[in-house]
């Protein structure tokens, strides 16, 4: 069971920062939009109906700051009501801070995870071949890309030497080549939020957590703000076959974003987002520990770009996106048999931690264990009508 403080989870310059969080509110039968501050969490759903709409003002935290909203209760109580073993579900609770705003993810944006893809890729999502599979890339492409430009004239001649020698991957395609990997992750308003439940398909057997930086972008491609994410992959799944990445990574609460979203500010800008280490740990009931981070400064293209290459002339989102950055975990640390690496057990208790965005600490359950999602955007637009909130 998750046991969580505003401590445990609050930004290391606590509520110094424009945050914004959304409650569910069982006497409304919906979701409030919340200002996590010093004295208290505030519905501030009146003026702003969904976290999409706040993120579409002008200055998104200036106008968070100006809009004092109804107290709803203290942090701790309702960060301690929002694991599921624990909740009272007649009291509010904690929600993933993001609502209307597609889901999406940039993969292959670190080459150390490039290169986990390709073993996945010629493992065929078996664990037991990664081990001598990882020695042959490495000797065939070096273990340090980082300083490669993805679409250089030195990337695309690395890119015509792995053809000729018939070591070209899918996935090396789109770590060091023009065009960036951006794929929807998960439906709109599926994400889990800190202290819930995380799923992984049943069916899985080779998989592990991904610690990222979650940028949130409004309609007009204006990134906003930043939270924690885990893009929650299935090795084995994705290794069989490429096509199989909607399954890999779309399960019920395979997405998980929080704890809060940390709107730019004058104490917190890109800038800050670009130098930020993610810090990563998995804790088992086996006694298991391991223990990783992924470091925004090394990835191969930078935030700016990723946006750009997702919204754009050729394709909008007037409500805005998500945008998971990628990650340069790596999970290769021995589990259970010696050369299979690393894998999920049930009730591995999860926690992706960053200075300035807090924790995302969530438990590891199957898909089909954890809360089955049912309020959509349909419910949502009816809930906020009743609500006269619309």
């Amino acid at each position: 069971m998750i046991s969580l403080t505003p401590r445990d989870v609050l930004p290391e310059d606590g509520t110094a920062g424009t945050l914004v969080g959304r409650v569910w509110l069982p006497q409304a039968g919906g979701p409030a939009v919340a200002a996590v501050r010093a004295d208290g969490v505030f519905d501030v759903t009146a003026r702003f109906p969904t976290v999409s709409a706040l993120c579409e003002e002008a200055d998104p935290a200036g106008a968070l700051r100006a809009t004092r909203g109804e107290r709803i209760g203290d942090f701790e109580t309702i960060l301690a009501n929002t694991p599921p073993d624990r909740r009272d579900a007649a009291k509010p609770y904690l929600l993933a801070p993001v609502d209307l705003q597609v889901l999406k993810a940039a993969g292959v944006t670190f080459a150390i995870s490039m290169l986990e893809r390709v073993i996945e890729e010629r493992a065929r999502g078996n664990p037991s071949s990664a081990e001598a599979i990882r020695k042959e890339v490495v000797r065939l492409v070096g273990d340090d890309l980082s300083k490669l430009k993805p679409g250089s004239e030195q990337a695309m001649r690395l890119k015509q030497v792995l053809i000729d020698q018939n070591a070209w991957s899918q996935y090396l395609e789109v770590g060091i080549g023009p065009d960036a990997e951006v794929f929807t992750k998960a439906p709109t308003l599926s994400s889990v939020g800190t202290g819930m439940d995380a799923g992984l398909h049943p069916k899985s057997t080779w998989n592990n957590p991904e610690p990222e930086v979650v940028l949130v972008v409004s309609g007009a491609g204006r990134i906003v703000g930043a939270a924690l994410g885990n893009d929650v992959n299935l090795r084995d799944f994705e290794g069989r076959s490429a096509l199989l990445l909607s399954k890999a990574k779309d399960n019920n609460a395979s997405c998980a974003i929080g704890p809060l979203l940390r709107l730019f500010d004058q104490t917190f800008s890109l800038d800050d987002v670009r130098k930020m280490d993610v810090g990563l740990t998995v804790t088992g009931t086996d006694g298991f520990v391991l223990e990783g981070h992924s470091s925004i400064s090394k990835i191969s293209r930078d935030p700016t770009d990723l946006v750009a290459q997702t919204i754009g002339p050729v394709h909008q989102y007037p409500d805005g996106f998500a945008l998971f950055l990628g990650t340069m975990f790596a999970p290769v640390k021995d589990r259970d048999a010696k050369g299979e690496g690393f894998t999920h057990k049930r009730d591995d208790i999860v926690t992706i931690a960053a200075p300035q965005l807090g924790k995302l600490v969530n438990r590891m359950r199957g898909s089909d264990e954890c809360e089955p999602w049912t309020f959509g955007v349909g419910a949502l637009m009816k809930n906020l009508t009743q609500r006269k909130v619309l």
